[in-house]
């Protein structure tokens, strides 16, 4: 019994070392990238999707206005939007996931990180991010999305733009949060008012730009954006 108790604080201590090292090395590393903005969305969606096309062209514009683009580093939207900041000024980050069944990295990545923790993953995609761009997705993406509102609702992070990208496909979820959750009282005004739904990839750009153009904007002006 003892020597089970030693063990299991061995392997506690192991990896204890090995997320206080994830998280070090991805702060050093991700602290000079900002501004950025995050970009979540299905792995499933191929190239010739004009979703695909429509992320590439929206990372390219936020790249092109001097903000850093994160991505999970895989294919789909992640790959859409990694290239898009790749093509363009600013910096495409990927940050990827070790699974058992590995998912290959994209190749338009100019910082490639991997992690063997979700959760610290999950911290990188929001500590630095001065918006979030949500794409058509699966369980992962609604996730993602869910855990940013949480934390906004609970003031546990900054108020920064949330916009779901495609009218037609968040719909359905836009409704139900307001004829659901609204009107029972599951969630107040200002927790509905946090999402924004957008199409058109110059708005979506402007609006966070703008957001961020506010007179006395401390969080703009900690994070040096334009």
């Amino acid at each position: 019994m003892v020597n089970k108790i030693k063990s299991s604080s061995s392997e506690t201590f192991i990896v204890k070392t090995q997320i206080d090292h994830e998280f070090s090395e991805a702060i050093k590393k991700l602290e000079a990238c900002v501004p950025a903005v995050t970009l979540f969305g299905s792995a499933r969606i191929v190239p010739s999707d004009p979703v695909y096309q429509l992320a590439q062209l929206i990372a390219h514009r936020f790249s092109e206005a001097g903000f850093s683009v994160f991505s999970g580093g895989g294919p789909g939207i992640m790959e859409a939007s990694n290239k898009g900041a790749y093509e363009g000024k600013s910096t495409s980050v990927g940050l990827n996931i070790k699974l058992p069944k590995e998912q290959a990295p994209n190749d338009f990545q100019d910082i490639e990180m991997h992690f063997n923790y979700f959760f610290t993953r999950k911290i990188m995609f929001i500590k630095f991010a001065s918006a979030f761009v949500v794409f058509p997705g699966g369980f992962g993406t609604l996730d993602e999305l869910l855990q940013v509102l949480t934390l906004m609702q609970t003031k546990k992070i900054d108020l920064v733009p949330i916009i779901l990208v495609g009218s037609e496909f968040w719909q359905g979820f836009q409704d139900w949060i307001k004829r659901t959750l609204l009107e029972k009282k599951m969630i107040n005004d200002d927790d509905f008012g946090l999402i924004k739904v957008m199409d058109d990839p110059d708005a979506i750009v402007d609006y966070v730009k703008a957001y961020y153009e506010c007179d006395g904007n401390e969080f703009c002006m900690s994070q040096k954006l334009p």
